[in-house]
């Protein structure tokens, strides 16, 4: 799990850790590691000597970053401009160093760039790029190299503009961010927020994090941490030679019906993909279940299911009063439970609420944006991950607050991101093919944050692997699944 940090832990951290050095080695650290990015991102331009380099510099330390940077690439015989937005307080020894490198001061952009790097705001920016800046960073798509394709754009430590610690993204009255958009961010000792989680993350592009020292200053605890392939692989519960069926878990589906079969056939789809030994299905869509997946032993009421590890109630399984029923009898058993779609709909129309929080079973939660509004009464907001651990805390459950960057929240106030998401994901049932898979792992005895975090991270892969084929419907990720869990085998 790779540790995420809030912008006042890595001052703290910084100010340790300079303490103990020279003045400006800190600084010549980021510099070095930042230069060296650039010019492997140059190399596959035609190389670093007679590359053309845009410095963006603003004022304070995230210009002198860039300023370094930009002098170490002059030295090896790059043409480095740099177009000061404040010239006044732009980092004076930087803009010697660049001076002295054969590096240039413009007062407007040079006709042809390979590399912009955008140092105008770091991580004490706050509310979105000012008008001059802001134009500076939209007009980054039209700067072309020596190859005539688009210039690389490369953010020192978080793209300018983003609300660092939340990963928000103010946008102009044209719905246009007001923020960097870069190919590549290169941070400095850290994780931050904004490079992981909300609206931000999309425009950091590719992350490097460059080691600067700073790892055993940092204190406290990580706002968040992004789940690894490493993670789920040592969660993934182990076959031996004793197990069977029943040890390996089971799972009860509670979802669909006549109306919506394609539910239930979705997501006993993501619980057949699972680790689990066996699925029980209850509900309405029995009939086509069965056809489709004849392995699953299927009733038509959770009550004549059986005993499981584990439910899943809710995709497709309709607000009616007997729907309404079935997840009474969900959340009277004593064992994990996942609430998605219809599930949640009933926990505010039925005032089921208070069903959870007296349960002493685990519960997992899966509201996407809208979902989350109507039990809350208002949408996530600019900061999802406090969105996630506000409504965990208030349901006592684990959220997973599903999204481009879906978000893990736990009641004690832990949460994760999930870095495999795509927007390929973004039709319907593949939500009920996630319920499905996580219901999986938590009757296989993940722990409730643990069963959220993989699944998010492996239905993200098989959206992705779905996505090599053209665009992508449910069935074609619960398909994605098999060869994505099998490298776990």
């Amino acid at each position: 799990m790779r540790p995420v940090w809030r912008v006042a832990d890595v001052r703290a951290a910084e100010a340790g850790l300079m303490a103990t050095l020279p003045s400006g080695a800190l600084m010549q650290r980021a510099a070095a590691g930042l230069a060296r990015r650039c010019a492997l991102l140059l190399a596959d331009r035609g190389g670093v000597y007679g590359a053309r380099v845009l410095l963006l510099v603003g004022s304070g330390d995230n210009g002198g970053d860039a300023l370094y940077a930009g002098a170490r690439l002059a030295r090896r015989g790059a043409a480095v401009a740099a177009l000061l937005l404040t010239p006044e307080r732009a980092h004076a020894d930087g803009l010697a160093a660049l001076r002295a490198a054969g590096g240039q001061v413009v007062d407007r952009p040079p006709a042809g760039v390979d590399l912009v790097l955008d140092g105008i705001v770091g991580i004490g920016g706050a509310g979105g790029l000012r008008e001059t800046a802001d134009q500076l960073a939209a007009s980054l798509v039209e700067h072309r190299g020596r190859d005539g394709t688009r210039a690389t754009v490369v953010a020192v430590d978080v793209p300018s503009g983003v609300a660092v610690d939340t990963g928000h993204v103010p946008l102009t009255d044209a719905g246009r961010p007001r923020a960097v958009h870069a190919d590549v961010t290169v941070a400095f000792g850290a994780l931050k927020p904004a490079l992981v989680v909300g609206p931000a993350a999309a425009l950091a592009g590719q992350v490097d994090l460059v080691d600067i020292g700073l790892t055993p200053w940092l204190r406290g605890s990580p706002a968040l941490g992004v789940t690894e392939w490493s993670d789920v692989a040592a969660w993934w519960p182990a076959l031996g030679a004793a197990s069977e069926k029943y040890s390996r878990g089971v799972v009860g589906v509670a979802t669909g019906s006549a109306t919506y079969p394609g539910a239930a056939v979705l997501s006993v789809g993501g619980a057949l993909a699972g680790p689990t030994g066996l699925v029980r299905y209850a509900g309405g869509a029995r009939a086509e279940v069965v056809h489709q997946h004849p392995s699953v032993i299927a009733t038509d009421r959770v009550a004549d299911a059986g005993r499981v590890q584990a439910w899943v109630c809710g995709s497709g399984l309709g607000t009616g009063d007997a729907s309404a029923a079935e997840l009474r009898a969900v959340l009277a058993t004593s064992v994990p439970v996942v609430l998605d779609a219809d599930a949640l709909t009933l926990l505010v129309d039925g005032k089921l609420a208070d069903r959870l929080r007296g349960r002493d079973a685990p519960i997992v939660v899966t509201p996407h944006d809208r979902e989350y509004a109507r039990l809350c009464g208002e949408m996530p907001g600019a900061d999802r991950v406090a969105a996630a651990l506000r409504l965990a805390a208030w349901m006592n459950a684990v959220v997973l607050l599903k999204g481009y960057r879906t978000i893990v929240g736990t009641p004690d106030g832990r949460a994760y991101v999930n870095p495999t998401g795509t927007p390929a994901l973004a039709t319907g049932g593949t939500g009920d093919v996630l319920a499905g898979l996580l219901g999986s792992l938590l009757a296989a005895g993940l722990a409730p944050e643990r069963a959220a975090a993989a699944a998010a991270y492996l239905h993200g892969l098989a959206g992705r692997e779905a996505a090599r084929g053209g665009p992508v419907t449910a069935p074609d990720v619960a398909a994605a699944l098999r060869p994505v869990l099998a490298r776990l085998a």
